[in-house]
């Protein structure tokens, strides 16, 4: 046997690295996971983004034969818990589930402790939410058309309710309040609940809300329903129509419920991940709870999601423009 002196021995043991490493990361990849994988919610437990996450969870779980842990790290306008996951290792077992809030930020805070475009890789959609235009019955209005007419009657004197100053649904209410033409005041309540009751109240004129918290006020007769902002009428108010059908001019930033990893995770892994979540969204019993949320399953590839993501940062990043908001 031939000697190894020192220099051929240094040689030989970085070859062997240089061998081992892609070889292990590969295995690594290929047996993923082989521990607990955390999902960070960056909202309080109970609202619509923890509920989807509780709900795929335990069918991840199932398929992987790991724990999948919901974490909620509320705060700072989901700045938060969104900041936890850019900072993380990037070997997909921490990943962030995004709502519309990640892009209203991107949109309008401008110093974020983390890049939205630059610290994240897209992994998946989950679903796609649904949102009504909603008055008071005594206000007397029954469509979005007879609406407007009302908002250009009494142009500044019209107030419009949300879930909070600068969230997704206020965005949709400055949308609409562009598209339609009128002078209209933002009023920003602590939640959707209160919101609805405000509106309820008749101390704000409209509001654009989660379907899921308004539903049964619609269904009671104590809120009108003008519209919906899906794509299709919802089936759960199949004789409202869609903003489209009634708003053609307002300018839809997408929405919804969607997991994101930190730059850097391995391709293979996000990749798998998608593959295994886009079955739970398939299933019937996924499929019915989403649909009694005023959702629809929409999966995504990791390049779909980013540019979906992409997409709707640059759709409300106009609108915040156009309404003049400005980050507070």
């Amino acid at each position: 046997m031939l000697p190894i002196h020192g220099t051929t021995f240094v040689a030989a043991i970085a070859v062997g690295v240089a061998v081992v490493a892609p070889q292990s990361l590969a295995q690594a990849q290929q047996n993923f996971p082989t521990k607990p994988v955390r999902i960070v919610v960056p909202s309080a437990a109970g609202g619509p983004p923890d509920t989807v996450a509780r709900l795929i969870g335990p069918k991840m779980s199932e398929r992987w034969g790991q724990p999948v842990v919901i974490e909620n790290r509320p705060g700072a306008g989901s700045m938060t818990g969104t900041n936890v996951v850019a900072k993380a290792t990037p070997d997909g077992y921490t990943l962030l589930l995004n709502s519309g809030a990640f892009a209203v930020n991107a949109a309008l805070q401008p110093n974020l402790p983390y890049d939205p475009l630059n610290d994240f890789a897209g992994v998946t959609g989950i679903s796609s939410g649904t949102l009504a235009l909603v008055v008071p019955p005594a206000l007397g209005v029954k469509s979005v058309k007879d609406l407007i007419a009302f908002g250009k009657a009494q142009p500044g004197k019209i107030l419009f309710g949300s879930a909070g100053a600068a969230s997704y649904v206020h965005l949709w209410g400055e949308a609409v309040r562009l598209a339609a033409g009128i002078k209209a005041v933002h009023v920003g309540f602590k939640g959707a609940p209160q919101a609805a009751i405000e509106v309820l109240a008749g101390r704000v004129h409209y509001a654009v809300l989660n379907l899921i918290v308004v539903l049964p006020m619609i269904k009671d007769g104590k809120l009108l329903a003008l519209a919906v902002n899906s794509p299709q009428r919802s089936p759960l108010l199949p004789d409202v129509p869609t903003m489209a059908e009634t708003l053609p001019e307002v300018k839809r930033p997408e929405g919804g419920l969607g997991i994101l990893a930190p730059a850097g995770t391995p391709r293979p892994i996000r990749d798998q991940i998608s593959k295994e979540i886009a079955p739970i969204l398939d299933l019937p019993d996924i499929k019915e709870r989403l649909q009694a949320m005023g959702a629809t399953p929409a999966p995504r590839t990791p390049d779909e999601h980013d540019k979906f993501l992409r997409a709707q940062i640059e759709t409300i990043s106009k609108l915040v423009v156009e309404a003049g908001l400005k980050a507070k």
